[in-house]
C-alpha cells in the first residue's frame, strides 16, 4: 500500500499498547476519528469491531460466508485523504486502506441505502405480521435501519407469484420472499461444497434455481440447511420454521451423532424442542451442521420411547417401578458376584453417553462389583486407533485440530467417507479438495471425496497394509523422508527402511489392484508437500491388520516430519459422539481412566486408593470375549448401555446366542432395540437432549452438554441410574447427580483432564491435555511424542482369514459403509423424518457383477455368507469396482451383521467389518419392509 496513507501515531498520542511500546499501528479514520487496523480488516470488519454488528446494514453478508457485495446496502463514503475526492465503496468486501477516512452516515450514502432498499420491497410482500421471522428477518431490520417508512416505486411482478416448496422431508422455499441476494447460493457452494442452488434467468427474470430449476425433493439437496440460515428472510427455511424467535429459550448443546462436536442452538416453546441452528461463533463447526444434527432431533419424545423400568416375566416385559427394577438387579448382581465371582460380570459402557456417565459406569464394575470386565461400542470402531498410536506415538487421540485444514497442503483420506459419515469435516474436506490442494483417497468405493481427489487409490477391502507399505517404499527408495525429524524425534528408523525395501512392489500391487506408478505419484505428492494432514476411519480400523495399518499411517506421517506443527498430523474421524471420551474415562479393560495399565502395581495402587476399593490387577474382557465367555458359561451377567448390538456387532446369531445365555441381561436404552429385546430387565434412558455433562470430539475438545428440556416422564439420565444402583449396593455417591462433581473427580484422576472445570469451558470447550492453569491444547506432539520418541514398526501385509478359509466357495467381498441420513442402527434417525429420504438399505453392485447374475436395478439380492444370507435392494453403480460389493446395517429388516464375521483385529479385536466373503444370487421371493411411523 501507498506509503503516504500510512500513518504513525506518536507514543503519547493515547494509541494502544502495541503504540506505547513503539510499535507503529496502521490508523483509519472513521468519521474523522483514528481506529486502528488489524492485518486482513475489510472497512466492514473494522466498522463492527469498534462500533458492534450492527454497525453498517448489510443484506448479503454473513459470518461464515466470503464477501461478496451484491446488495450495495453496506455502502460507504471513503476518501483517500481529508477533504479529498469521495467515492462510495461496498464496505463488506473492500480493504481498509491505512490513513483512509470512512463515511458511513453521509447524506448521499443514507439516500442509497434507503433507495436501495425501496427497491428491494417493490418485489417483496409485505406480510410481515404473518411472516414465520417477523422480528428476525433481516430485510424488515434494515428497512426500518434505513427509515423507510413507504414504498415510491410501483410493485414489481417477478418473485411474488412463485409458489411454495414443500416438497422435501425438511427444506422449505417461499421464492416471493427472495431477494436475490446469493447467500443461499454462497452457503451451499462455500460452506455445504453441493453446488446445489445457483441463479436463474437474467435481468428482472432473476431468480434462484435448484439444480436444473427442479424442486427441493428432486434436486440434490443434502438437507444440511446451512441455506435456509443464511437466508436474511423467509425465502428458504424448514419445517421446524427455525428462524423464528416465537420460543420460550434457546439453549446451547452438542450434537449426540458422530465425533465432529457440532455445537447445536437448540429453540424450545411450552417445554418442547421447536427447532435447532448452529452457532455461527462455534469452533468446531462455525454456523454449519448436517441434517441429522439441525433436523434429526423428533426422535426424542417419539412414541416408541420406553417410558418405564421393565422385567422380563415368563417371557413378556412387565413395567415395573424404578425401586423394583434397582432392586431386582442389585439381588441378581450380588448372586451371581457370591457363586460365581465378580469376574462372571461385565458391562458394555456407550459411545454415546458423556464423560461422566462413562466414568461412572467404569466404577460401578470396578469398585463395586470388583471386576475390569468393562468395554465400551468404541471397541468396535477405533480401538485400533488408540493402541496403534499409543505404540507409535504414546497416546490416541488426533494430534491436530480440524482449523488446520486452512494451513494444510495435502490431505490423505484413508478409508473414510467424511462426507457422510463426519459431514461438517466432510464439507471442509472437500472445500481443501475443490481448491486445488493436493488430496489423495484411499478407499475401495469412488466416495465423493475420492470424485474431487488428485490420486484416487481404489484398492481392494482388506490391502490398506499392502498400499501403505508401497507408499513407504517409494519415499524411501526416492530420498523423499525427512531425515532431520527421523534422526531427532524417532528411533527404530533402520531396521523400518530394511523392511520396507525388502517389499515386493509388484506383488503388493497385484495384491492390492491398485497401478504401483500411481501409488508413486500419491507417495511423492504427499511427501513432498509442506504440510500434508492425514484423516482415517473405520475403512482402516475395522481390518484384521487394523492397528499395524494405524501404526504404518503413524511411520507415514514420522517419516515425512508431518508431527508436530500446524497443517499436519494423523486424525481419526470418530464415528460416534464420544468415542475419544469414553476410552478417556476407562471404559476398556485393559485400562482405566487416563489409560493407566490396570495390571501395573504403581497404577492399580493409585486406583485402589482413589476408589477406597478393592480391585483386580489384571485386565479384564473385551466385548468378543465377553461373548465366548457366556458361549462357555463364564459370563453370567452383562450390563449394556446404549448399545444396540444385537443389530449392529458382526455376526448376529453369534452375538444373539452368547446374549440369550446370560443369567442376567441389563439395557439401559431408548427404544426397543433388537438388544434391549433380549433383555431381562430394562432401563429407559434419557437421550442428550435431556441431560447435561460432557462430550470429548475427534479433535480432543471437551465441550459442555446442557440439558434443554427435562426427561421424559418414567425415564432418568444414565448418570442417575449409575449413581442410584451404587448408593443402593454399598458404594456411596452423593444422591443426585451432576456432571459438575463428577468432573472434579475426573479432573484428579485423568492427567489431561486436571485443568477442566465445568464452570470453565465456555461455550467452545478446551482441547485436552488441559493443564493446572485451565489452558488447552491445539497440537500434541510438537517438541517431542508423549512416549518420548516416535517409533517405527513394520508390519508386512496379510491376507485376511476371512478370505484365507471362504474365498473359494465365497467370491465376492462385502464391506460396510454408513449413509448420511442415517446413524449406526438407525434407532434415532428412523424415527424421525430421515426415514423419508433414505428408506432402506441397499447393495452397491457394480454393473459388470450385476449383469452377470440378472440383476437389474430395485431387484432383490439373496447376499450369503459362511454365516448366514440376507436379502437387500440392488443399486447398481460404479462406485464399487467388479467383485466388491458394500452394504449399511441402518434398517432392522435387513440385518446385514447376520452374514458378517466374528475375525477381529489381531491386536484390538476390533471386528473386520470391512472385509466378508460372500456369493450373490438374485432373490427368489420378495422383501417385504416394516413401516417405520414418523
Amino acid at each position: 500500500m501507498s506509503k503516504q496513507y500510512f500513518v504513525e501515531s506518536k507514543p503519547n498520542s493515547g494509541g494502544t499498547g502495541n503504540e506505547q511500546a513503539g510499535v507503529a499501528a496502521k490508523i483509519a479514520y472513521i468519521d474523522d476519528q483514528p481506529y486502528e487496523i488489524r492485518e486482513g480488516d475489510t472497512i466492514l470488519a473494522l466498522m463492527r469491531r469498534h462500533f458492534g454488528k450492527d454497525a453498517v446494514p448489510t443484506l448479503c453478508d454473513a459470518p461464515n460466508l466470503d464477501p461478496f457485495g451484491s446488495c450495495r446496502v453496506c455502502s460507504v463514503d471513503v476518501a483517500l485523504s481529508k477533504g479529498g475526492p469521495v467515492k462510495t465503496m461496498a464496505s463488506c468486501h473492500t480493504p481498509v486502506m491505512p490513513g483512509a477516512f470512512i463515511y458511513p452516515e453521509s447524506e448521499r450514502i443514507q439516500k442509497l441505502r434507503k433507495n436501495i432498499v425501496e427497491l428491494v420491497l417493490t418485489d417483496h410482500p409485505l406480510d410481515c405480521l404473518t411472516c414465520e421471522v417477523n422480528n428476525n428477518c433481516e430485510l424488515q431490520a434494515v428497512a426500518a435501519k434505513v427509515g423507510i417508512r413507504d414504498v415510491r416505486y410501483p410493485e414489481g411482478k417477478n418473485h411474488l407469484d412463485r409458489k411454495k416448496d414443500l416438497s422435501h422431508a425438511y427444506m422449505t422455499s417461499d421464492f416471493s420472499k427472495c431477494i436475490n441476494c446469493f447467500r443461499c447460493v454462497r452457503a451451499c457452494d462455500e460452506v455445504q461444497g453441493q453446488f446445489v442452488l445457483s441463479m436463474g434467468g437474467r435481468g428482472f427474470d432473476s431468480h434462484i434455481i435448484k439444480s436444473l430449476e427442479t424442486n427441493f425433493e428432486k434436486s440434490d439437496c443434502v438437507s444440511c440447511g446451512a441455506c435456509a440460515q443464511a437466508c436474511p428472510t423467509s425465502a428458504i427455511s424448514d419445517i421446524f420454521e427455525s428462524k423464528s424467535i416465537q420460543v420460550d429459550k434457546k439453549v446451547r448443546t452438542v450434537c449426540t451423532y458422530c465425533g465432529v462436536g457440532c455445537n447445536l442452538e437448540v429453540a424450545v416453546k411450552g417445554g418442547k424442542i421447536k427447532s435447532i441452528q448452529a452457532p455461527y461463533e462455534a469452533e468446531a463447526n462455525a454456523g454449519h451442521t448436517c441434517l441429522k444434527g439441525r433436523f434429526a432431533f423428533s426422535f426424542y419424545n417419539h412414541a416408541d420411547r420406553l417410558r418405564s423400568p421393565m422385567i422380563k416375566k415368563d417371557g413378556e416385559f412387565v413395567p415395573v417401578s424404578w425401586d423394583e427394577a434397582y432392586n431386582f438387579i442389585a439381588n441378581k448382581l450380588t448372586e451371581i458376584k457370591s457363586k460365581y465371582g465378580a469376574d462372571a460380570i461385565g458391562g458394555v459402557s456407550s459411545a454415546r453417553g458423556t464423560n461422566e456417565e462413562n466414568y461412572l459406569m467404569q466404577k460401578f464394575l470396578r469398585a463395586v462389583i470388583g471386576t475390569n470386565n468393562v468395554d465400551s461400542c468404541a471397541r468396535v470402531c477405533h480401538s485400533p486407533t488408540a493402541l496403534g498410536m499409543q505404540r507409535t506415538f504414546g497416546t490416541g487421540a488426533a494430534t491436530n485440530s480440524i482449523k488446520d485444514l486452512k494451513l494444510t497442503d495435502c490431505i490423505l483420506v484413508i478409508g473414510a467417507n467424511p462426507t457422510d459419515g463426519h459431514p461438517v469435516t466432510g464439507a471442509k474436506l472437500k472445500q481443501v479438495a475443490m481448491s486445488g490442494k493436493t488430496s489423495i483417497v484411499i478407499d475401495p468405493r469412488r466416495t465423493e471425496l475420492a470424485k474431487y481427489a488428485t490420486y484416487h487409490l481404489q484398492l481392494r477391502p482388506g490391502t490398506n497394509m499392502a498400499v501403505l507399505n508401497m507408499m513407504l517404499y517409494y519415499i524411501i527408495s526416492e530420498g523423499m523422508e525427512d531425515k532431520d525429524f527421523i534422526a531427532q524425534r524417532t528411533e527404530g528408523y533402520e531396521e523400518f527402511k530394511q523392511e520396507i525395501l525388502a517389499q515386493d512392489i509388484d506383488e503388493l500391487s497385484r495384491i492390492s489392484g491398485v497401478d504401483k506408478q500411481l501409488v508413486r505419484d500419491a507417495a511423492i505428492a504427499y511427501a513432498k508437500a509442506p504440510n500434508a494432514m492425514e484423516f482415517h476411519g473405520l475403512g482402516v480400523t475395522e481390518h484384521s491388520q487394523g492397528t499395524f495399518t494405524i501404526m504404518m499411517i503413524s511411520s507415514l506421517a514420522m517419516i515425512t516430519g508431518n508431527v508436530g506443527r500446524p497443517g499436519v498430523g494423523v486424525n481419526p474421524l470418530r464415528g460416534q459422539n464420544n468415542v475419544q471420551g469414553a476410552a478417556d474415562m476407562g471404559c476398556q479393560p485393559h485400562q482405566g481412566a487416563g489409560y493407566y495399565d490396570v495390571a501395573d502395581p504403581v497404577y492399580h495402587k493409585k486406583y485402589e486408593e482413589f476408589y477406597n476399593a478393592k480391585l483386580p490387577n489384571y485386565s479384564g474382557l473385551k466385548i468378543p470375549q465377553m461373548y465366548d465367555a457366556a458361549l462357555s458359561d463364564k459370563l453370567k451377567a452383562m450390563w449394556v448401555i446404549g448399545e444396540d448390538m444385537g443389530q449392529t456387532d458382526p455376526n448376529t446369531h453369534h452375538v444373539k446366542a452368547a446374549l440369550a445365555k446370560l443369567e442376567l441381561f441389563v439395557v439401559q436404552e431408548l427404544f426397543m432395540t433388537e438388544t434391549a429385546k433380549l433383555a431381562n430387565v430394562i432401563l429407559p434412558a434419557a437421550s442428550f437432549l435431556e441431560k447435561s455433562g460432557t462430550f470429548t470430539s475427534g479433535e480432543r475438545r471437551i465441550q459442555r452438554v446442557n440439558a434443554v428440556v427435562d426427561p421424559l416422564d418414567g425415564t432418568k439420565s444414565d448418570g442417575q441410574i449409575m449413581v442410584d444402583i451404587m448408593n443402593l449396593m454399598g458404594y456411596k455417591q452423593p444422591a443426585v447427580y451432576d456432571p459438575e462433581w463428577v468432573l472434579e473427580e475426573i479432573a484428579q484422576i485423568v492427567p489431561f483432564f486436571e485443568g477442566v472445570k465445568w464452570a470453565e469451558l465456555g461455550d467452545n470447550g478446551k482441547q485436552w491435555p488441559v493443564n493446572k492453569e485451565g489452558k488447552g491444547t491445539d497440537i500434541l506432539h510438537t517438541e517431542s511424542f508423549k512416549r518420548g520418541k516416535g517409533k517405527f514398526i513394520h508390519n508386512n501385509y496379510r491376507k485376511s482369514e476371512e478370505l484365507v478359509q471362504n474365498e473359494k466357495d465365497y467370491p465376492y467381498i462385502i464391506t460396510t459403509n454408513r449413509e448420511l441420513e442415517h446413524y449406526n442402527c438407525g434407532a434415532m434417525t428412523r424415527r424421525t423424518n430421515n426415514v423419508l429420504i433414505i428408506t432402506d438399505d441397499v447393495l452397491m453392485i457394480n454393473p459388470e457383477d450385476a449383469a452377470k447374475h440378472l440383476i437389474s436395478e430395485g431387484d432383490m439380492v439373496c447376499v450369503e455368507s459362511p454365516r448366514g444370507k440376507v436379502d437387500i435392494k440392488a443399486r447398481i453403480t460404479d462406485e464399487v469396482k467388479p467383485g466388491i460389493l458394500s452394504s449399511t446395517f441402518h434398517f432392522p429388516e435387513v440385518m446385514l451383521n447376520n452374514i458378517t464375521s466374528s475375525i477381529s483385529d489381531s491386536e484390538a479385536l476390533c471386528p473386520e467389518y470391512k472385509v466378508v466373503s460372500c456369493r450373490i444370487r438374485k432373490s427368489k421371493g420378495e422383501f417385504k419392509k416394516q413401516k417405520m411411523v414418523v
